[in-house]
């Protein structure tokens, strides 16, 4: 990956049958800006210089009709857009210091446009570009994230992934790509995927991992598909460095005239290793599938985990209570000694008929307590069904977090301790369900159905504007006939709602907020009047009308209900 650097830098600031051969993929991702992403694995912002064939990306939001629409960029000031526009004008490199001097570790594409390469010194690079963004490279942060990607590929895609360098991976292909619908289709799975985390990425399929290493670095395609037993041709046209040799072997071979790696094959062995050492011979060899390369794949840590097995069956509530209890007892002194607590745990209860029960418990925030993960298992027992009895029983915390030592707050420190409800969250998250206990937390936009979602108990939330707004949203808004109003902005005098007649006392309104243009095209014209009604009886609600009352391309004019007020 010779532009991961660069990348997470971009991504940091936005926020068939199984073949018996062995077959090796080596993947390499190189640097730019993509477009809009979803993730867990994080998503970028577009730029101008990446966007695709036929596409036109536009950075505006711009007011319509006057008012200020919560979330417009254009409110946040023209500040608000210096950032992107200087980084899609300029040209970003990382350095780091070597010696006495600051080298360029990483390039992006511009800056490789400038004239600017991996290894120039730093103060060259800022005279031959000016305005250089230049930032210190982070070698531990590419490298636990290549990590990072290596485990999910271990977990997903092949069992033997491991890390080619600072720049790649290694993938055995060898008996999953047909899971994939072959080698081919596995291959472009993962280039979308990677591209969907904002990177691109180069994928080149081999019979050796030297193959498939130089393949993948020196190519010039996404993915590269070399025929079994075919690496001496497609090595042929590659420079000696694809065979990672060193600088000094590659010096002396180009003294000698020796550009490519087909000079090489072609030249006695004998020779060769006289003058090189046995080295560049290795390399060779391992490249073209004659000698092992060792590979040392990724192995997954299982997470922790308790199993406890009785000699004779249980089937009573008091005794699986009990025996869920010791689980959790051995599973805490592995949490412990890792520095990890739980977020999910599963308690599986295998019956003697083979049958399997299952209780599955999710926790606002991580922890060890062990009384508390007791008492939330307790509280579900009563869902297990025994049949003939128990005779296993397996607790997983599926999901971990880091759970450092955390200072005790109280009246010594001089602050007043808060409330923690993270217990709380958990009790009724364990009654209720996982969906029924969230919060509200206020979204950009325009119209209301769409300026809400639910987000954890325990996450923090951003608030409205201050305006009155109804106490129960309804999503999707309901229609009501029997509308009498007056023509262009009048609000109703009366309305049907469910099947009984309102009669308005007083209104307020209209409010107009017009469609959300730059979602879709169908809004480009849409306008809503909303109007604040009290009938005669102090109900109150929020009714708004399609339409403007002048223009039919504004809407059809039909009445609906948002909210009712409290």
């Amino acid at each position: 990956m010779p532009q991961l650097p660069i990348e997470r830098i971009v991504r940091r600031e936005r926020g068939s049958r199984p073949d018996t051969s062995p077959r090796l993929a080596s993947a390499a991702t190189g640097g730019q800006r993509l477009r809009d992403q979803l993730n867990d694995l994080l998503a970028l912002g577009p730029s101008p210089e990446t966007a695709g064939p036929g596409e036109r990306i536009e950075d505006c939001s711009c007011p319509r009709g006057g008012g200020w629409r919560p979330g417009a960029r254009w409110a946040l000031g023209a500040s608000a857009q210096a950032p992107r526009l200087r980084e899609a004008e300029g040209a970003l490199v990382t350095y780091a210091r070597t010696g006495n001097r600051d080298l360029l570790t990483a390039a992006c594409r511009r800056a490789r446009a400038l004239g600017l390469a991996p290894g120039m010194p730093l103060a060259k690079a800022r005279v031959m570009v000016r305005g250089l963004d230049a930032r210190p490279a982070d070698g531990e942060g590419d490298a636990a994230w290549l990590a990072r990607l290596g485990l999910f590929a271990a977990r997903r895609w092949t069992p033997r992934a491991a890390i080619s360098g600072a720049d790649g991976l290694w993938l055995d292909l060898t008996g999953v790509d047909h899971l994939f619908g072959g080698e081919e289709q596995m291959c472009r799975r993962i280039l979308a995927f990677v591209r969907r985390l904002g990177f691109t990425a180069r994928i080149a399929v081999a019979g050796s991992l030297g193959a498939a290493h130089a393949l993948a670095r020196y190519g010039h395609k996404p993915l590269i598909h070399c025929r079994l037993h075919g690496e001496a041709d497609a090595l042929a046209p590659m420079p000696l460095a694809a065979l990672r040799l060193d600088a000094d072997v590659l010096g002396a071979a180009h003294r000698l005239g020796l550009e490519r790696i087909g000079d090489l094959i072609a030249k006695p062995r004998g020779p060769l290793q006289r003058r090189f050492g046995e080295t560049i011979l290795r390399r060779l060899d391992q490249a073209l599938g004659r000698a092992p390369e060792p590979f040392e794949p990724i192995v997954p840590e299982d997470p922790p985990a308790t199993l406890l097995g009785f000699l004779e069956p249980i089937a009573t509530a008091e005794a699986i209570g009990e025996a869920a209890g010791e689980a959790v007892r051995r599973l805490v002194p592995l949490l412990r000694e890792q520095g990890l607590g739980v977020r999910r745990l599963i308690l599986t209860c295998e019956r003697v008929d083979r049958d399997r029960q299952e209780i599955e418990i999710g926790l606002a925030r991580a922890t060890r307590d062990g009384a508390h993960l007791h008492a939330l298992l307790c509280a579900r027992i009563e869902t297990i069904e025994p049949g003939f009895g128990i005779e296993r029983l397996h607790l997983l915390a599926a999901r971990i977090e880091p759970l450092p030592p955390q200072p005790i707050e109280g009246e010594l420190a001089g602050e007043r301790p808060a409330s923690d409800l993270a217990m709380l969250v958990d009790q009724l998250t364990v009654r209720l369900g996982e969906r029924r206990v969230h919060r509200l937390s206020a979204l950009e936009s325009d119209l209301p159905e769409r300026s809400v979602h639910a987000v954890g108990p325990l996450a923090d939330v951003a608030h409205w504007p201050d305006w009155p707004r109804p106490v129960r949203l309804l999503h999707p808004p309901e229609p009501v006939d029997h509308v009498i109003a007056p023509l262009p902005d009048g609000a109703p005098a009366r309305f049907s709602w469910r099947g009984r007649s309102h009669r308005v006392r007083a209104a307020d309104g209209p409010e107009r907020v017009f469609g959300e243009w730059w979602r879709r095209r169908g809004e480009q014209a849409a306008i809503r009047d909303y109007f604040q009604v009290e009938d005669e009886a102090g109900a109150r609600f929020w009714l708004f009308r399609k339409g403007d009352g002048e223009d039919e391309a504004t809407g059809d004019l039909s009445w609906w209900l948002q909210g009712v007020f409290a």
